[in-house]
């Protein structure tokens, strides 16, 4: 499965299935915290119509997690920006709890998705790769929304992420990465919890982080272990576009995004590498690449 949120996952798109991975969610309860600090980690939120009527929308949620990689550009997943009714309208939030935000807008303007949106985010136009949703060897599963970058500026104060290298992950090998920090951030909800109608995955739309960390790199994919017993959190529905940072030569660089994972959300993380050729390929018109 995607980790989209639980709630939408149904009636936004099929799973993303890779080698029976199922969707995830958020970030897990265990060893994360929150994390006001990573102002260019936001939220997308969106409008849209679920009552057949597509003349306005009647459905306003925070949907996915991504980056802001530059002063007009958020970085997520192709699969959060896809197979949406055509009315459609994203937004980014970068506020520590957007929930609370939602909440607090939908008791002002009751009924009206969009001063809802409005009142928590900036509006943008989602751009996805071409080629989503490919195949198990590369999804494509990658997007960008583009914002108006004063309106942005204008509500919040961040320093965009650093994107990595072309191939930045090979070079450093598998001793390299097992060495190397990782932290997961985003706004999902928590690993899965047994209760009388079964799993359910409570928390989410409060921006946090995790410790991750490496355990296999190929093509496009970076998994990252979730297990708690070797002091790491992880993500879970309502990560997926977020990104999972990792310390190289001092300095945080953004090397993947959420994409998918285990349904209880205990063990892996199995995110998008933006070393690839695909992902520098697809965010040149759109970023400066290092």
């Amino acid at each position: 499965m995607r980790f989209t949120p639980a709630a939408t996952v149904t009636a936004m798109a099929a799973a993303l299935l890779l080698g029976g991975a199922t969707a995830a969610t958020a970030i897990n309860s265990y060893n994360a915290t929150p994390a006001p600090e990573r102002t260019e980690v936001g939220a997308l939120v969106a409008t849209w119509d679920n009552d057949g009527d597509p003349a306005t929308p009647d459905r306003v949620d925070w949907v996915c997690s991504g980056t802001m990689v530059d002063a007009d550009t958020f970085l997520t997943a192709a699969h959060c920006t896809t197979d949406w009714p055509a009315n459609v309208r994203f937004y980014v939030s970068l506020d520590q709890d957007v929930q609370a935000g939602l909440d607090a807008a939908a008791k002002k303007y009751p009924g009206d998705p969009a001063a809802i949106a409005k009142a928590v985010a900036v509006e943008g136009v989602a751009h996805s790769e071409p080629g989503y949703p490919g195949n198990s060897a590369d999804s494509h599963d990658i997007a960008v929304v583009q914002l108006p970058a004063k309106q942005v500026a204008a509500r919040w104060s961040f320093t965009p992420a650093k994107l990595p290298s072309a191939g930045q992950l090979d070079k450093l090998g598998p001793q390299g990465l097992n060495s190397t920090p990782f932290v997961v951030a985003g706004y999902g909800t928590q690993e899965a919890v047994n209760g009388p109608g079964g799993h359910t995955h409570p928390g989410g739309g409060v921006r946090m982080k995790a410790p991750v960390t490496f355990d296999a790199l190929n093509k496009t994919w970076v998994r990252l272990a979730m297990t708690a017993p070797q002091g790491n959190g992880g993500a879970c529905y309502g990560d997926s576009g977020g990104p999972n940072f990792a310390t190289i030569d001092g300095k945080r660089v953004l090397v993947s995004t959420t994409i998918t994972g285990d349904g209880p959300c205990y063990a892996t993380n199995v995110t998008y590498r933006l070393d690839s050729p695909t992902s520098r390929d697809f965010l040149a018109p759109f970023v400066a690449l290092p």
